[in-house]
């Protein structure tokens, strides 16, 4: 990337929001450009390969209510980019979790296809420039575009555009304070040997701090034995500013008797913005209507995967 650059329409963030909102856009004509910091497509659906192990440490699965989303999943599933994984309770319902194939990566993927992504790229400031906006990246570079869609974590958003200078009326202002996400701390290990997780591979808990297990090697995407763990939001917050290995060797060995394996080797990530906590009324929100500028993400269109892309779509049509 040279100095400045052009896009019709700029989408902070790859994850499954602004891929969504792009390809979308990229379906109507619009030249449209996305960028991410993250070296890596899907955001929050991420995996880590350590030693010959893989471990998602991210979103785990996929749902859906809406019956556009399901066609989308109903269709990658018949192509076979993901796979049932089991049958789970929401709510009063039996829903079917879907995972990726390798991996969740596998639906960010998807939503890419054709169209242009920057990785690697971290903006710093959005500012409003004549009847558009510019840009400003980390590396020095801008790019102007004519609208824009941002679908960083709220808090990182609200940075953006402050450094920018950027207006908002005082009930966006409000509503965008007011949206906290819960953080997760995850550990992913590599066993000895295979763990005594029942099947289908994952397991939700209620009790403790241990949120979240999932067998990687079950779910078909590791084949040596290896286990992501995800810790509950209280736990996640109390003990973020802790050492991240002592913390991981904490919650292991909460989960010892889970595992019944000893482990090898782990690391751990953690999650500032791993979920929403309150999420808007609308699907998006428009903060400027000319030049346009459209914020989305899982705390406009409701949380999981599902709501992410729901919110793409609308932040799209808004551009439209």
């Amino acid at each position: 990337m040279s100095h400045t650059h052009y896009a019709e329409v700029l989408v902070l963030g790859a994850g499954m929001a602004g891929l969504a909102a792009a390809a979308e856009l990229k379906a109507a004509d619009k030249q449209v450009l996305v960028i991410d910091k993250a070296r890596g497509l899907g955001g929050r659906l991420a995996n880590r390969r350590m030693e010959e192990a893989v471990a998602e440490h991210g979103a785990q699965f996929a749902t859906a209510h809406d019956p556009r989303f399901q066609a989308v999943l109903e269709n990658w599933q018949a192509r076979g980019f993901i796979e049932s994984w089991f049958q789970g309770d929401e709510g009063t319902d039996q829903v079917v979790h879907y995972r990726g194939v390798p991996t969740m990566s596998a639906m960010a993927k998807q939503l890419a296809q054709g169209v242009d992504t920057v990785l690697g790229k971290c903006a710093v400031a959005v500012t409003m420039l004549g009847n558009g906006w510019e840009t400003q990246l980390e590396s020095g570079e801008s790019i102007a575009s004519e609208s824009i869609i941002i679908t960083s974590p709220v808090p990182q958003t609200l940075a953006l555009l402050e450094a920018g200078g950027v207006l908002m009326t005082a009930n966006d202002q409000q509503l965008l304070a007011g949206i906290e996400y819960e953080p997760c701390i995850t550990v992913m290990a590599v066993l000895h040997s295979e763990p005594e997780i029942p099947a289908p591979g994952g397991l939700s808990m209620q009790v403790g701090p241990i949120a979240w297990l999932a067998d990687n090697v079950q779910k078909g995407i590791s084949e040596k034995p290896c286990i992501t763990l995800q810790a509950n939001p209280e736990y996640s917050r109390e003990n973020w500013d802790r050492d991240r290995t002592e913390v991981g060797q904490e919650l292991l060995t909460m989960a010892e008797h889970l595992l019944g394996a000893s482990v090898k080797g782990f690391q751990v990530h953690a999650w500032l913005y791993s979920r929403p906590l309150v999420t808007t009324e609308q699907a998006c929100l428009v903060v400027s209507d000319v030049p346009k500028m459209v914020l989305a993400g899982d705390a406009f269109g409701g949380p999981h995967i599902e709501g992410a892309v729901l919110s793409g779509w609308a932040a799209a049509e808004a551009v439209l």
